[in-house]
């Protein structure tokens, strides 16, 4: 019996041991997943309350932990509401993730901790505010909606609007037709776009265009790349997702995107590093990686770092009235133009009607000649899938456009959990939809908007008729 006790004891020693030993591990040096799990949570919980309004704790549980990784559901999280941070942690204990809000600037994942040091990125820039639009005024130049009851009967219809719906807007012939919010979800909550993000920063980089500070042409676009195969990458490639640079943009595990995001303080740099796995020009790779080197290759053309900090808002954001809109930077200062920017579905709508009318706002030319045009033309290394300029030329799915019955040059902008933004340029018709939508749950937008079309083709026809 007494050397049953001593084993016992001896086992439960060791397995303390054990325990302590992968404690302290975890501590230390917490497995990399674990780590893109709190920086993650982090930069969410953050974004959402400091710009959105939200309350942290449903957020953590709605937006984070419920349709993410089932680590997800282990994190516990420090709300400082006065130095406005955010702490995660694995257990509370665990692989912490920092993310910290600035005014103007929205919030910064910081995965090294060091909060002065991104708060020091941005904090010498100040951003003039934009006047939000006065209810009495019609938009776009204020925030008057008369809806289409016609139209508003289609929002309603759950079934098109899709599962975690939190905002559905519809433009058509330059004012907002219809719109519809989920609940806890209003006109003035700003939404996350995720990678509709990407098609801001290409008319970013189309801004400095106009004004002949950039071309598409441009070859050797980093230091880091003289002397070997990467030199000789344009900026159209880039735009394209045609630069033959290897990134993986898987999500669920450490990989390139998920790495970049979360992981990398500067997140250029490591995209800079990366190799060539294809030729450029010869391969389709769809890569946030991509974007977040447009962003620092307009942010280098804008004229200095204090200038290019408030170009955004100076350039885009202000012209079209877009009091809502926040794009989020790296910890070095970087805009993470590949997928942080928050708006209101008014605001992601105004956008959509700066690309309906080709680039002009109020008869100003803001975007080149052929901008817009570049992003309804597919490319051929994307099979037809992807433009020139940071969008997308067919809606999610294997389905075509013209299967749905969508008319022939309309384009998309995309992002993660279901967002969506569908341009009809034949139409004048712009369809945003904004929500918390898994892929895995198939929603599809595309009915959506082809039964828009259908109400609208039946009113354009009742008008169309004689009188009796």
């Amino acid at each position: 019996m007494r050397r049953f006790y001593r084993r016992l004891a001896w086992t439960i020693s060791a397995l303390a041991l054990f325990m302590s030993i992968a404690a302290s591990w975890l501590i230390v040096s917490p497995p990399a997943l674990l780590s893109v799990g709190s920086g993650y949570a982090a930069k969410i919980v953050c974004s959402n309350t400091f710009i959105a309004g939200r309350d942290p704790v449903a957020v953590l549980n709605e937006d984070v932990q419920a349709p993410g990784h089932p680590l997800l559901k282990l994190m516990r999280q420090d709300v400082d509401l006065q130095e406005k941070t955010v702490t995660t942690r694995l257990l509370g204990l665990f692989a912490p993730g920092y993310a910290a809000w600035h005014a103007g600037f929205g919030c910064t994942g910081v995965p090294d901790g060091d909060f002065q040091a991104a708060r020091q990125a941005v904090s010498d820039v100040a951003l003039a505010s934009i006047p939000v639009g006065d209810p009495a005024i019609a938009w776009p130049d204020g925030e008057g909606v008369a809806q289409d009851e016609r139209i508003a009967d289609v929002l309603a219809d759950p079934e098109l609007t899709g599962p975690g719906m939190r905002a559905v807007v519809v433009v058509h012939d330059g004012r907002i037709v219809a719109e519809t919010y989920g609940p806890g979800f209003s006109a003035q909550t700003p939404l996350l776009g995720w990678s509709m993000a990407k098609s801001v920063n290409a008319a970013l980089l189309g801004r400095l265009m106009q004004a002949g500070a950039l071309s598409p042409r441009i070859s050797g676009l980093f230091p880091e790349w003289q002397g070997d195969a990467r030199s000789a990458i344009t900026i159209a490639q880039l735009l394209a997702m045609e630069s033959g640079l290897a990134f993986n943009e898987s999500y669920g595990s450490v990989t390139d995107v998920t790495r970049m995001l979360f992981l990398e303080p500067d997140m250029t740099r490591y995209v800079i590093s990366l190799p060539m796995q294809a030729n450029p020009g010869a391969v389709f790779n769809y890569s946030s990686g991509t974007s977040m080197l447009l962003s620092r290759l307009w942010m280098s053309a804008a004229g200095g770092r204090a200038q290019a900090l408030s170009f955004p808002s100076r350039a885009l954001f202000a012209p079209l009235g877009m009091a809502s809109a926040v794009l989020e930077p790296d910890e070095t200062g970087i805009f993470v133009g590949s997928s942080y920017m928050y708006a209101t579905a008014r605001d992601w709508a105004r956008f959509s009607l700066l690309l309906l009318n080709d680039g002009v706002w109020k008869e100003n030319r803001l975007l080149p000649a052929g901008f817009v045009t570049a992003m309804a033309m597919p490319t051929e290394a994307s099979r037809g899938a992807y433009s020139h300029m940071q969008t997308w030329t067919k809606g999610p799915g294997e389905k075509t456009d013209a299967e749905y019955g969508l008319p022939p040059g309309s384009f998309w902008m995309l992002g993660h959990d279901g967002q969506s933004a569908a341009i009809v340029p034949a139409r004048g018709l712009a369809v945003i939809r904004l929500g918390l939508t898994p892929s895995k749950l198939g929603y599809r937008p595309q009915p959506l908007v082809r039964r828009i079309l259908d109400v609208l083709d039946a009113s354009g026809a009742e008008a169309d008729q004689p009188p009796t």
